[in-house]
């Protein structure tokens, strides 16, 4: 209703400042007045003009005095269109924020939810776990009575155990001083086996050796062999650089073969010619094998069995290198005469036993002697001394080497009753 009473304002305003305006002019220009040196017509349209002016800025005045909406339209329009822009601007941030927030609303709802649906789960599993824990509870406590019982238990048995422990101990002490005994005689039982079977093996060897021997004791009674196959007739040990060459002592050597071949097949005869034949290719070999460093022993042995008659020997060369074979206090054969060996018999056979183990060891040892060196005065002394011994006292024999000996060397024994 006020924009219709502005507008009527106005039209009446605007007829009476007309009217006012035209009766200005016209008492002007009837007046031919002039106005900066104007022609009086043109001062009264400039009158007019100033007037219409005039009715318009008064209309206008008037119409922003009176309309607060007209005043905000016209000075603040442009404002208020950034502002309605940037309220658009935000509307639609709000909106799309607000969307967001819906969706976020949305999805928080549903963590709501499942939070809660996880919280009634958690619940059950809480009440689940308080009963369980109230049965472990209930266990323990009967656990607990159970090992209060079976530590009374367990006490009681100690009580009982310790005698019983104590009687095993002293069962496990006899067990050992048992075993112990056992494993002596199981050691001496090993050890008379090991000799009985080294015995076994050198009368094997020995009828063997019987046999041939046999053979040759017959060609020897008929007078047919004189030098056997295999026998020695000259050792020698040669040490390179401290005698003369090789080649001096291979022909002293052999020159003493030839003498000793002379003299079993020749007996009073004087040794003037040459009957001893070794190949030529077996001295060259010995020559060469001869000049390697270090000490070496040389046998001159027989090839074959030379009968009565014969003017010829054939013989060839056995090298070896000379090494110690016993040293001085070594124990070459050890046995044990128990307490019911007393009879000079049984004594004499088992020192016997042991010369023969002694000399086996010598032989495996590398020794080329024929048999020991041993003092028959002390070995009658010692057989005599077992014979006599208090009964059921037992005896440890060995069989010592009384200097070192090399492979060439005879070897001197001495048989010992050990402590």
């Amino acid at each position: 209703m006020s924009g219709w009473l502005l507008i009527l304002a106005l039209l009446v305003l605007g007829g009476i400042l007309s009217t006012l305006g035209d009766r200005l002019g016209s008492k002007v220009g009837k007046a031919r007045l002039s106005l900066f040196n104007l022609r009086p017509r043109n001062t009264a349209v400039v009158i007019t003009a100033l007037t219409g002016s005039l009715i318009s800025a008064i209309s206008l005045g008037l119409m922003l005095l009176v309309s607060e909406r007209l005043r905000v339209g016209l000075f603040e329009l442009d404002q208020l269109r950034d502002r309605l822009r940037e309220g658009r601007l935000a509307l639609s941030t709000s909106q799309s924020e607000l969307a967001s927030s819906k969706r976020d609303l949305e999805r928080n709802r549903q963590e709501l939810q499942a939070n809660q649906r996880e919280l009634r789960i958690s619940r059950v599993e809480l009440n689940r776990a308080l009963q369980g824990r109230q049965a472990a509870i209930a266990s323990e406590r009967k656990v607990t009575q159970a090992l209060s019982m079976a530590e009374r238990r367990v006490g009681a048995l100690r009580e009982e155990l310790r005698p019983l422990q104590n009687e095993r101990r002293r069962l496990e002490s006899e067990r050992d001083r048992l075993s112990r005994d056992v494993k002596g005689r199981d050691a001496e039982i090993q050890r008379t086996e090991k000799e009985l079977a080294g015995v076994r093996a050198r009368i094997e060897a020995g009828a063997k050796e019987l046999k041939d021997l046999e053979g040759k004791v017959i060609a020897l009674r008929r007078g047919d062999v004189l030098i056997a196959s295999g026998q020695p007739l000259a050792i020698a040990r040669i040490r390179l650089g401290r005698q003369e060459p090789p080649r001096q002592s291979i022909d002293a050597l052999l020159q003493e073969a030839n003498t000793t071949a002379f003299r079993l097949l020749l007996p009073g005869q004087k040794a003037d010619r040459q009957i001893l034949l070794v190949p030529r290719s077996d001295i060259e070999r010995l020559d060469q094998a001869l000049r390697k460093p270090g000490t070496w022993v040389v046998i001159i042995r027989s090839a074959a069995n030379i009968l009565r008659g014969e003017q010829r020997v054939l013989a060839f060369p056995d090298l070896r290198p000379n090494r110690g074979v016993v040293r001085r206090g070594e124990v070459l054969a050890r046995t044990v005469l128990d307490g019911d060996v007393r009879s000079p018999e049984e004594v004499r056979s088992r020192l016997n036993l042991l010369l023969a183990s002694a000399f086996t060891q010598a032989q495996r040892k590398g020794t080329l002697v024929d048999g020991l060196q041993v003092d028959g005065a002390g070995l009658n002394k010692l057989g005599l001394a077992l014979s006599q011994r208090p009964e059921g006292v037992r005896a440890t024999l060995e069989a010592v080497a009384l200097a070192n000996a090399d492979t060439p060397d005879p070897i001197s024994v001495e048989l010992r009753w050990a402590p």
